[in-house]
C-alpha cells in the first residue's frame, strides 16, 4: 500500500501471478475509512486493451495515481494484476480498480486465463465497468475490443446475481464522426457479440438489457487535444458524484455487500474465481454476512471485556463488595455492544445478522451471568444476616423472649424479603431477564429455618425455665414433707405439687402467648413441664426411700421411747412393753408404706395393709391411741429438729440417748426382721 500525496492511497490488490493481498486490502479499507460506509460506496473497474490509456483516464477522472505508460519507452505492459485506489473528491466513497490490459505481449496470445479471471472479478465486484476502446475499432470485424467483450459476456453467464451492472463504453481518440452515428453502430456490435456468445438454456432468449445497463461516451486524443480531453473528463467525472443514487450509474444496490465485509467478500470471490468455480453471488453474500457478522459480534464481546467499566464491575463483585447498580451498569455495557453491532452489521443479510446477534447475546450472557449470580447470592446472604440480627433484637436476643415472637418474625421476614427484592431489582440485567426465583426460594427457606430454630430454642428455654422454677418451688417442700412422714404426707405432697404445676403451666401459657402455638403443641409443652416436676418428686422419694431403714429405726425408737406427749417415757412395772413395742413396729411399717411408692395420682393402695399384716394378728387394727398420737408427734418433731440433727450427726443427746439402751433389743428386731428386710414391696 502506497501514499502519493494528494492522489491518496493505492495498493496492488492482485499481483501479476494472481496472489490476492487480503491483509493489504483490510489495512487500505481501514486507512480510507471505507469500512464505515455501510452500503454507501461504489466500486468502479476499468477494462480494455493494453496501452489504451486506461490508467491515464482513471488518474484524470478520479484523481488517482496509477502508473501510466511512458510514450518515450514505447508500448509495453504498465499495469500488472489489479490495482486499487480511492477516488479523490468523489462522494460517496468510490473505490477504483485498474485492471491489467488484455492482449498483452507479455502474456502472449494463448494465455487468456488471467484475462477471463480479472474480467469475471470486475463484473462480480464493480458497480460500473468502464470499457476503454479505440474509436477506430467501432464497426470493424477484427476490432481489438471484440475478444474482451466476448470474454465479459461469457463470464457473465457464470454469475448468479440479481443486479445489473453498468457498462460505460468510453470511446478514445474520437474522430469527427458524430456520436449520433457512432453510438448506434457500437450498440449493434454489442448485440451481435451477445448473440454469438453461448448461453445456458434458461438464458437463450434473455435480452442483453436484462444483464447490463449500457452507457456510451467519447473523449478526444489526450496528446493532441489535451485541454479538450481534460474538459470532457471533468464533465464525465460529475456523473460519478452520488453515483449510488437511484437512476445513477451505480444505482442498482441489490446484492451489495456492506463495506465492512468488502475485504472478506472480494478475497473469497477471487479464491473461487481462481479455482474456476461458478460464482453464486447471493450465496456468496450470505457467506460473507455469516463470517463478517460473527467477526463483528466477537469484536464487540472482546471490547466489552476490555472496557474499564467492565473491569471495575468485575473487581467490585470479586472483592465481595455490594457492586451498586450492577444491573444498570451491566445492562448499559451489553446494550452499547448490541448497538454498535447493529450499526456495523446493519447492511448484511437480515437472517444472518439476527443469528449472529443472538450469538453476541449468548456470549454476553455467559460473561455477565456469573457476576449477576454472585451479586444476587451476596444480596441474599446480606439479607439473611440482617434478618437474623433484626429478629434477635425484636425477640429480646438469644436469651430473651418476645412479647409476640410470631408477629416479630413475620415483620422481619417481610422486611428481609422487601430488601432482597430491592437488591435483586438493582442487580437485574433487563436485557436478559434472568430469574432469581431459585435464590429467592432458598432465601425464604433459610429464613424460615432460622425462625423455626430460634422459635424452638426460645420455647426450649421457656420450658427449661419453667421446669427449673417448678423444681425450685417443690424441691424443699417435698423434701420437708418426706422428712416429716405422717399419715397425710402424700396428700400434702399432692397439694403442693399440683398447686405449683398449675402455677408453672400458667406461666408457660403466658410466655408462649406470642408464639402462635396451637392447643395441642401447648398441651404437650405443659405436659413436659409437669413430667419434669414428677421427676423431681420421684427423685426425692427415691432418695428418701434409700434411707428407709434408718427412718424406720428412728420412728420405732421415738414411739417406743416417748409417751403420748412426746416426752421421754418413764418406765414402770405397769407398762405393757410388748404392746408398746407392737405399736412402735407398726409406726415404723407405716413410715415404710409412705416412701414405698409414688402416690401423686393414686390415693388408695394396698401397700400399708400388706406391710401391717406382717405384724400378725391385730396388725390391721387401729392400735393404741398413744401409737397414733406418737406417730404424729414424731413427724412434727422430726421436721423441727431436722436442722439440729444434720449438725449433730448420728449421735443422739438428752433423754433419747438415755433410753437407747433399753430399746436396743427392739431396734435389732426391727433391723433384722426377715419380712421387713427384704426391701420395698
Amino acid at each position: 500500500m502506497g501514499v502519493d500525496g494528494e492522489a491518496g492511497l493505492r495498493m496492488q490488490l492482485v499481483s501479476g501471478t494472481g496472489e490476492f493481498d487480503r491483509e493489504g486490502l483490510e489495512r487500505f479499507a481501514r486507512a480510507t475509512r471505507m469500512t464505515e460506509c455501510g452500503l454507501s460506496y461504489a466500486v468502479i473497474a476499468i477494462v480494455g486493451p493494453q496501452s489504451s490509456g486506461k490508467s491515464t483516464l482513471l488518474n484524470h477522472l478520479f484523481h488517482t495515481s496509477f502508473d501510466e505508460m511512458d510514450a518515450l519507452k514505447g508500448r509495453r505492459q504498465t499495469t500488472q494484476g489489479i490495482w486499487a485506489a480511492e477516488a479523490r473528491g468523489i462522494r460517496p466513497f468510490t473505490l477504483v480498480l485498474d485492471i491489467e490490459g488484455t492482449d498483452s505481449r507479455e502474456r502472449g496470445e494463448d494465455d487468456t486465463t488471467f484475462e477471463k479471471q480479472s474480467s469475471l472479478f470486475a463484473l462480480a465486484v464493480a458497480d460500473v465497468i468502464i470499457v476503454n476502446m479505440w474509436c477506430h475499432d467501432i464497426g470493424r470485424e477484427q476490432a481489438s475490443n471484440k475478444p474482451l467483450l466476448k470474454t465479459v459476456f461469457q463470464v457473465m453467464m457464470r454469475l448468479f446475481t440479481p443486479r445489473k451492472a453498468t457498462l460505460l463504453f468510453v470511446i478514445r481518440d474520437k474522430t469527427k464522426t458524430p456520436m449520433e452515428t457512432l453510438e448506434p453502430i457500437l450498440r449493434e456490435d454489442i448485440e451481435k457479440i451477445w448473440q454469438s456468445v453461448p448461453k445456458p438454456q434458461k438464458h437463450q432468449s434473455t435480452p442483453f438489457a436484462d444483464f447490463f445497463n449500457v452507457e456510451v461516451t467519447a473523449l478526444p486524443n489526450f496528446e493532441e487535444r489535451e485541454e479538450e480531453f481534460k474538459t470532457q473528463v471533468a464533465r464525465l467525472r460529475d456523473r460519478f458524484q452520488d453515483s449510488v443514487a437511484e437512476g445513477q450509474l451505480a444505482g442498482d444496490r441489490r446484492g451489495v455487500v456492506p463495506a465492512s465485509g468488502f475485504p472478506l467478500s472480494v478475497a473469497e470471490m477471487w479464491c473461487i474465481i481462481r479455482e474456476n468455480k461458478d460464482l453464486d453471488l447471493p450465496a456468496h453474500k450470505v457467506m460473507v454476512a455469516t463470517v463478517r457478522c460473527e467477526q463483528i459480534a466477537t469484536e464487540k464481546l472482546a471490547q466489552l471485556q476490555d472496557s474499564e467499566e467492565w473491569e471495575a464491575l468485575q473487581t467490585a463483585v470479586d472483592a465481595g463488595s455490594e457492586a451498586e447498580h450492577f444491573g444498570a451498569r451491566a445492562n448499559q455495557l451489553a446494550a452499547e455492544a448490541l448497538a454498535t453491532y447493529d450499526a456495523e452489521a446493519a447492511y448484511f443479510e437480515e437472517g444472518v445478522r439476527d443469528s449472529k446477534r443472538q450469538f453476541l447475546l449468548k456470549g454476553m450472557s455467559a460473561l455477565i451471568r456469573p457476576l449477576h449470580t454472585a451479586v444476587v447470592a451476596a444480596a441474599a446472604a446480606r439479607c439473611v444476616d440482617a434478618f437474623k440480627t433484626d429478629l434477635d433484637d425484636a425477640t429480646g436476643g438469644k436469651d430473651g423472649s418476645a412479647v409476640s415472637f410470631a408477629a416479630s418474625a413475620a415483620a422481619c421476614l417481610q422486611a428481609a424479603a422487601l430488601s432482597f427484592e430491592s437488591d435483586a431489582e438493582d442487580a437485574d440485567v433487563s436485557l436478559f431477564g434472568w430469574s432469581v426465583e431459585e435464590v429467592r426460594a432458598k432465601l425464604l427457606a433459610d429464613m424460615e429455618s432460622h425462625v423455626a430454630s430460634l422459635r424452638s430454642q426460645k420455647l426450649k428455654q421457656i420450658a427449661t425455665d419453667a421446669e427449673k422454677s417448678l423444681s425450685d418451688a417443690i424441691s424443699e417442700p417435698i423434701a420437708a414433707l418426706l422428712e416429716a412422714v405422717t399419715d397425710n404426707t402424700w396428700r400434702d405432697i399432692r397439694a403442693v405439687f399440683f398447686h405449683e404445676v398449675d402455677g408453672a403451666c400458667s406461666e408457660v401459657e403466658q410466655a408462649v402467648a406470642g408464639f402462635d402455638m396451637g392447643g395441642e403443641e401447648q398441651a404437650r409443652m405443659k405436659a413436659a413441664v409437669e413430667a419434669a416436676g414428677r421427676r423431681v418428686v420421684e427423685e426425692r422419694v427415691r432418695r428418701e426411700s434409700g434411707h428407709a431403714l434408718s427412718l424406720m429405726k428412728d420412728r420405732f425408737f421415738a414411739v417406743f421411747s416417748q409417751d403420748d406427749q412426746g416426752l421421754p417415757r418413764k418406765w414402770t412395772d405397769c407398762d405393757d412393753i410388748k404392746a408398746i413395742a407392737f405399736d412402735a413396729r407398726r409406726a415404723a411399717l407405716r413410715l415404710l408404706a409412705v416412701v414405698a411408692a409414688m402416690r401423686l395420682d393414686t390415693v388408695d393402695d394396698s401397700i400399708e395393709p400388706t406391710l401391717l399384716s406382717l405384724l400378725g394378728e391385730g396388725a390391721s387394727g387401729e392400735g393404741s391411741n398413744s401409737s397414733r398420737t406418737q406417730d404424729g408427734e414424731w413427724g412434727r418433731a422430726r421436721g423441727k429438729q431436722r436442722g439440729k440433727e444434720m449438725g449433730k450427726g448420728k449421735g443422739r443427746s438428752g433423754e433419747r440417748g438415755q433410753q437407747k439402751g433399753a430399746a436396743d433389743i427392739h431396734v435389732r428386731w426391727l433391723a433384722g426382721g426377715q419380712q421387713v428386710g427384704q426391701g420395698r414391696p
